[in-house]
């Protein structure tokens, strides 16, 4: 049986230097229902663990409607989806939060988490990539700004350095006729691992017949979250249609890279995408239009 301390630093300083101290045989853990099983079947080996559940800006959740959403990076999901007035500000980020494990995970699993985790299918990264997530990291050098999008570099892997740590994500503001949309396709209720996911999120005009501006992300469709640009580029200043959003699907196709495996093909993954692509489109226009 291999040794691990644990140690539950009460602020970030007192965190960054524990992992600096130990380097690349240290980790924190949001709610460890990642790490810890990692741990336990080998797939990691640590020196220390650091608890961030006991660090203040870590489990803050403030919302204003004039700068946004604060979201520590160890906040549970059951308080981000049980706090109404995020609930009600930001839907598209609530999809994600309500399908992360079961009951029980996500009383500890948070949206931190599940970014720094890193894993291609990470169901809440796309609504943090397409709601214009921006992770704010901590350092032995101070602190430095990620945006979502850019997070996140290989399987497992992120941009954090050995002795770093994400403390929190902000999102901007929801602007006017703005709506997001998470979904995922699952081949049954006891695989909780998707197949493909999309998120999207848009803007549309005061007449909610015109596309302002458009953001897509894709799951479990390449070694990394993908931000679908040339897709979401593809939607901005056209009529809100079914030729348009058909378009953008299309190109969202073109932006994955997926392989076949046990869960799925890579014929079957690219049209879920293109069939995610239009629903959750087409469902965040609805919500844009207050629906």
């Amino acid at each position: 049986m291999e040794w691990i301390d644990f140690a539950a630093p009460t602020t970030v300083s007192e965190a960054v230097g524990l992992l600096a101290q130990h380097g690349d045989r240290a980790r924190m853990i949001a709610g460890g229902t990642d790490i810890l099983v990692q741990l336990r079947g080998g797939r990691r080996s640590l020196d220390l663990i650091v608890d961030a559940k006991g660090i203040p800006e870590l489990n803050e959740i403030s919302y204003d409607p004039q700068n946004g959403l604060t979201l520590g990076a160890a906040a549970p999901c059951y308080r981000i989806y049980g706090n109404q007035t995020v609930a009600d500000a930001y839907p598209g980020l609530m999809d994600a939060a309500t399908l992360i494990g079961g009951i029980q995970i996500q009383g500890r699993a948070s949206i931190g988490g599940n970014l720094c985790n890193a894993a291609p299918s990470g169901d809440s990264i796309p609504p943090v990539i397409v709601l214009g997530g921006v992770c704010n990291i901590a350092g032995p050098n101070g602190t430095r700004q990620v945006a979502a999008e850019d997070f996140c570099t290989g399987p497992g892997r992120n941009v954090l350095e050995n002795n770093e740590m994400l403390v929190s994500i902000n999102f901007p503001a929801p602007q006017p006729h703005a709506g997001a949309n998470y979904l995922r396709f699952i081949p049954r209720n006891e695989m909780d691992i998707a197949i493909a996911g999309v998120g999207s999120s848009v803007v549309l005009d005061d007449s909610g017949q015109n596309f302002v501006s458009a953001r897509i992300s894709l799951a479990s469709v390449a070694p990394i979250p993908v931000f679908a640009s040339e897709a979401a580029a593809s939607l901005a200043g056209k009529p809100v249609s079914d030729e348009a959003i058909q378009a953008a699907s299309e190109l969202a196709i073109e932006a994955s890279s997926p392989i076949d495996d046990m869960r799925g093909t890579i014929r079957q993954r690219r049209h879920l995408i293109g069939v995610l692509t239009r629903r959750t489109l087409n469902n965040a226009v609805q919500r844009a239009r207050g629906g």
